[in-house]
């Protein structure tokens, strides 16, 4: 099944996001996002204030807080990230808008505290 669910420009949710699917995030999350073993995609429109588990990570708009990716970390030209991110592999394109630290020898799951 390539079912991806949608979060799309309109909503905004404050709280915990938690799927066991892709998910594509168009509107606003306050709060945290668990996708663990599952991408999620940011698109250039997105605002997000959350700490974020993903299995892989592809931000093109606005987010404030913790990256981990099971896998990979893209930052489009789009994005701007102020905050942590933490995988085994992260691109940065040209353009992007990046304050804060990376790790890029990765952590687990359980390495990582989603905020409440």
């Amino acid at each position: 099944m390539n079912n991806v669910a949608l979060i799309g420009p309109s909503i905004l949710i404050k709280g915990t996001v938690t799927a066991r699917e892709a998910l594509t995030i168009a509107g606003q999350v306050d709060g945290s996002i668990d996708l663990a073993g599952f991408p999620l995609v940011v698109t250039a429109d997105a605002h997000i204030t959350a700490d974020i588990i993903a299995q892989t990570i592809v931000v093109g708009g606005n987010i404030k807080g913790t990256l981990c990716a099971e896998g990979h970390i893209t930052v489009q030209k789009t994005a701007t990230i102020e905050g942590e991110l933490s995988a085994p592999s992260i691109t940065v394109e040209d353009g992007a808008h990046v304050h804060g630290r990376f790790d890029i020898s990765g952590r687990t799951r359980a390495d990582l505290k989603l905020a409440s």
